[in-house]
């Protein structure tokens, strides 16, 4: 049962976010005097509408999508006489990119939002990986000091909170650098630690202790490794106004890792088709909707409210930067072909020419097919694995 609410929250968290996004066009709009004929939340076959004013607004069946229609959006619109005047088209370029780019804004509002209420209850996770300590340990083995003593670490002065910056004199900009250079020291080590303002170096005799490991190959070996006893902060917590500047800065590293899978996007597409056929699911390949769905139903069933509300907030961050893309027909193409009508007539009037016609979507017709087309199948191929080999939170 669990499971099943968190996917319908999940679903609803997502139709949300796609109705915000096309209020965003509705609001901009209407607030520069276009006229919107349609705003329509949902797809597929219409359960109910009403009209207020000039505008029609109603619900469809399918939880998905949704649609503003505002007249003259491109010249191919057939205006009424009434239209003529406020098609969108004929509007100034400030004015038509900011109500294409008020759609995909909204998600990045939604997102930060998300992440705050996150960060401002329930923490932000270490998503960068911070070499922060969380804790130490009282004492690492029987082997080498007394049970219930102070572990290396924590005989040495390292406290939790501390940032471990350099071990042994070789830098450790995140844990698993602090990790692999622990696993490899011996006797005395200087740990450079940020606490607070101030930059400390303290002396860790780290011990070796015998530890069974798993090749690659799946078999089992005993090695030698050095510990210190102490475990990483996997979030960070934070009051309502500190949550503030570190929700800015998370959603940062949320935004480049967002744009840095979109330019990955195309290569992993393969994988996704190996998966269909029985290939082992990568986790790091695109899922749709619907295998977020998924994974959200298993984040509230294990009772992990971080990672459900932190997948809502990274699929808007998602949404955000797609629909700027500058493709035809996502929002970032007309914004694209909108500066191209400014520029290409300003360069016009500076050679003492008449500014040009607008663009003939006619001619961009076939391009926008294919990607259509395309994404058509992507978006197939996406919720076919995630029906029949999804990724799994948990396995």
């Amino acid at each position: 049962m669990a499971y099943l609410i968190g996917v319908a929250l999940f679903v609803v968290g997502v139709c949300l976010s796609l109705a915000l996004h096309e209020a965003g066009h509705l609001v901009t709009a209407k607030a520069f005097g276009m006229k919107v004929r349609r705003y329509f939340v949902g797809a597929g076959p219409k359960l109910f509408s009403f009209r207020r004013g000039e505008t029609e607004y109603g619900l469809k069946a399918l939880p998905f999508g949704g649609f503003c229609e505002i007249a003259g959006m491109t010249t191919l619109d057939e205006l009424t006489p009434d239209e003529e005047r406020r098609a969108m088209w004929k509007q100034k370029t400030w004015k038509r990119t900011t109500v294409m780019a008020a759609g995909p804004l909204t998600h990045f509002v939604l997102g930060f939002v998300l992440l705050y209420t996150l960060a401002a209850t329930m923490g932000l996770p270490n998503l960068t990986g911070r070499p922060v300590v969380s804790a130490t340990s009282s004492c690492v083995t029987a082997e080498t000091c007394p049970p219930g003593s102070a572990g290396p670490a924590e005989a040495a002065g390292v406290r939790p909170g501390d940032e471990i910056v350099a071990v042994g004199g070789v830098p450790t900009p995140n844990w698993t650098d602090v990790a692999t250079a622990v696993r490899d020291s011996r006797g005395p080590t200087t740990f450079e630690v940020l606490r607070g303002d101030e930059r400390l170096t303290l002396t860790v005799d780290v011990p070796a202790v015998t530890r069974s490991v798993t090749n690659a190959d799946g078999t089992a070996e005993r090695v030698e490794l050095g510990v210190a006893g102490v475990s990483a902060t996997r979030s960070f917590d934070y009051g309502v106004l500190d949550a503030v500047p570190a929700t800015v800065a998370f959603s940062g590293d949320l935004f480049a890792q967002t744009f840095q899978r979109l330019v990955e996007f195309p290569s992993r597409i393969p994988a996704v088709v190996s998966s269909i056929f029985g290939a082992e699911r990568d986790p790091n390949t695109p899922v749709s909707v619907v295998g977020a769905s998924r994974i959200g139903g298993e984040a509230v069933e294990a009772g992990l409210w971080q990672v459900f509300f932190l997948l809502l907030a990274g699929l808007n961050f998602f949404l955000g930067v797609f629909n700027l893309l500058p493709l035809l027909p996502l929002d970032g193409g007309h914004i694209a072909v909108t500066w191209y009508e400014r520029v290409r007539n300003w360069l016009r009037m500076r050679r003492g020419r008449t500014a040009a016609a607008p663009v003939d979507y006619t001619r961009l017709s076939t391009v926008t097919m294919v990607l259509v087309l395309v994404g058509g199948a992507v978006m197939v191929l996406t919720i076919t694995a995630d029906i029949v080999n999804p990724i799994r939170l948990t396995q």
